[in-house]
């Protein structure tokens, strides 16, 4: 089963004009949220996106943001180190993470 996270809040953006076809976004990325296209990386699911960082550390071409460190994969690995459940406030009301 594919997670999904809050719908419309990952801060990853892409600038297909820096892309230089690489493919590394879409070999390291967890949720397969990229993909390439006519030899540029493309962002498919950014929804599935958990801003753990890894495009933007094996981009080569410096074509991606993402704000790693804010958003569910932050939550789980905090809730690993502390021994606690994962908080990432997005559950409740508003629905969860996954």
């Amino acid at each position: 089963m594919k997670h999904k996270y809050l719908k419309n809040v990952a801060t990853l953006k892409l600038e297909a004009e820096k892309c230089i076809g690489c493919g590394m976004c879409v070999t390291v990325c967890p949720h397969s949220v990229f993909s390439i296209d006519m030899r540029k990386a493309e962002i498919v699911d950014r929804n599935s996106c958990m801003e753990c960082g890894a495009c933007v550390k094996n981009c080569p071409a410096s074509a991606i943001e993402v704000q790693a460190g804010v958003g569910c994969a932050t939550a789980v690995i905090n809730g690993i180190l502390r021994g606690t459940e994962p908080d990432c406030d997005c559950s409740g009301n508003s629905g969860s993470c996954y």
